[in-house]
């Protein structure tokens, strides 16, 4: 599947934009996991070399502690390497429907579209629209999410 990035551009924000309109406490969960994290330097550096040629786009919920966990991090690693991150926001649980996960809106319709279970769902796009991975929650290959971001494009070099 060919994912439109001029489209998901137009429907995301950027990931400091998502942080600065978050609301308290949750805000200050984001802001503080961000300020207390050093990445890891040698795989930031391997970013800086492709930040050019991928797009990060992300589902997140600020009740969701796995995103307060990764997506501040997110965040650092697009200020110290210029790769672009997008974040689908506000997502909410519908509990109410026995078909649907998530309530629409105030979700995004495209959690149908990118078939989201988990979150944060952190999708690794090429320049030309086409996904070469995804993180689910949390990073499961490495010991950092920068690092598995690279392991990730690395793999498609």
């Amino acid at each position: 599947m060919s994912i439109n990035l001029a489209e998901i551009r137009k429907k995301t924000v950027s990931v400091e934009q998502y942080l600065d309109s978050l609301e308290e406490p949750f805000r200050e969960r984001f802001l503080t996991r961000k300020q207390t994290y050093t990445l890891n330097q040698e795989a930031v550096n391997q970013l800086k070399k492709v930040a050019d040629k991928y797009v990060i786009v992300a589902f997140s919920a600020e009740w969701c502690k796995d995103c307060a966990a990764n997506i501040p991090f997110l965040a650092l690693i697009s200020e110290a390497t210029g790769l672009e991150v997008g974040i689908f926001g506000g997502l909410k649980k519908d509990p109410l429907s026995h078909t649907r996960k998530w309530r629409i809106p105030p979700s995004p319709p495209e959690v149908e579209t990118f078939n989201v279970d988990k979150i944060p769902l952190i999708l690794i796009v090429d320049k030309e629209g086409k996904e070469i991975g995804r993180i689910i929650e949390n990073p499961k290959h490495m010991p950092t999410l920068e690092e598995e971001l690279y392991e990730i494009i690395k793999s498609q070099q």
